[in-house]
């Protein structure tokens, strides 16, 4: 199963940042007598579940698989936030801890492993990996450099980016999560290139960006590197300068690539087939955050969301007025934010072309920002405000279920 993760990345929004956001925008539209239009009848109905905080103020939900949700919740005093996993058969929040720093943050969650960040007690960021049965926290450590950052768990591959010795050079890396071995798969510039890894496909094929050679370090090509035949593909970018992978699924990968002036100019998203080699110009509207989940890419124009179904060639608008923000993918579940008065998650059907309102926890706005294949739903929520002047209280993370 391959692991959905919040928005890339870095791809989650901060806590703290997300909640300021929301309580703007819901602040004006009380101010306008604004209100979110509703959601059409023929959409399904989510029911939410507050998880809860780890002492503190705020919390923030960024991934579930199966039985256990993770995020990044404030601890009491307000004063650091730690990753989390929540168990939904107990209904019991753990926290994650550290490695040796103030504090953590979850990213992924793939059976019984959480893959996440934190700083050590020198203050060099390293990834992490959580063994949520035997409850302990493992230093993955880096490949000769201070520093290492995760991207995605598949099976028992991790793969993500590190500085090497002398901190010059960042390479990906893929590590085994049972093994705790490290392997650096260098670039498409040999040991000298940069480069980093943010996705695997079915267990094999390592998705990320790199530098090339002969060309300068800030040029990337995207890359797919075979972890049985250790070798690398050069994705190319059909003629442009350069091109950046964004998000991989099955046997796509989707990112963007610049092109020249005249009316056919700007940042295009665009879609690679690993089977095939096969490149499709996704076009203009889809250059900001493009998401694969099957057949369906994501993405934003920076105003408006769209989806593109790479089996007909056509796109659709993800949803109707206002400005919409996808966040995640799974199948043709899009999950993401909608501002249209009011800031509200939503959950959006490609093959239907429906969009939900995903309620919020007595306060007035929500956000989501991961999904899985069961169409489970992740963010926060605004709880019930404290008196009637405000919009809405403490954001907490939450799950959204959906309903028969």
């Amino acid at each position: 199963m391959r692991t959905i993760r919040s928005a890339r990345a870095g791809r989650s929004a901060g806590s703290a940042r997300s909640t300021a956001s929301a309580a703007g925008l819901a602040a004006a539209s009380v101010l306008l007598g604004l209100t979110a239009g509703p959601a059409r009848a023929d959409t399904p109905a989510y029911a939410i579940q507050d998880l809860g905080t780890l002492g503190g103020t705020s919390s923030l939900a960024v991934a579930v698989d199966h039985d256990t949700v993770v995020g990044n919740s404030q601890l009491t005093g307000n004063t650091t936030t730690h990753a989390f996993a929540y168990d939904r058969r107990t209904q019991q929040i753990e926290d994650l801890g550290t490695l040796g720093g103030p504090s953590s943050t979850a990213v992924a969650v793939h059976g019984r492993y959480v893959i996440g960040n934190s700083p050590t007690a020198t203050g060099a960021s390293h990834g992490f990996v959580y063994d949520l049965r035997q409850h302990t926290l493992t230093d993955i450590g880096t490949l000769g450099g201070s520093t290492s950052t995760v991207g995605e768990l598949s099976g028992n591959i991790l793969v993500g980016s590190s500085s090497l010795a002398g901190d010059t050079l960042t390479h990906g890396f893929v590590y085994n999560v049972r093994t705790h071995r490290m392997k650096d798969i260098g670039s498409l510039a040999g040991p000298t290139g940069g480069s980093g890894a943010g996705e695997i496909l079915q267990d094999r094929y390592v998705v990320g960006n790199s530098t090339v050679t002969g060309q300068p370090s800030t040029v990337l090509h995207g890359y797919v590197y075979d972890l049985r035949t250790r070798t690398f593909t050069d994705i190319g970018t059909h003629g442009a300068a350069s091109s950046t992978v964004n998000d991989a699924a099955g046997h796509t990968v989707v990112g963007t690539y610049p092109l020249g002036g005249g009316n056919f100019g700007g940042t295009h998203g665009f879609a690679y087939n690993v089977r095939t080699g096969a490149w499709t110009d996704l076009g203009t509207n889809l250059f900001v955050h493009p998401l694969v989940g099957g057949h369906t890419v994501v993405g934003s124009d920076s105003m408006v969301g769209w989806a593109y179904d790479l089996k007909t060639n056509t796109q659709a608008l993800v949803g109707g007025i206002g400005v919409t923000e996808p966040k995640a993918i799974s199948g043709n579940l899009v999950v993401g934010n909608y501002y249209a008065a009011n800031s509200f998650g939503f959950a959006y059907r490609a093959d239907t072309g429906t969009l939900t309102k995903l309620p919020s926890l007595g306060g007035l706005n929500s956000q989501a920002v991961g999904t899985d294949h069961a169409g489970e739903i992740v963010g926060q929520a605004a709880t019930t405000p404290p008196d009637i002047f405000t919009a809405n209280g403490a954001y907490h993370a939450a799950l959204w279920t959906p309903q028969p």
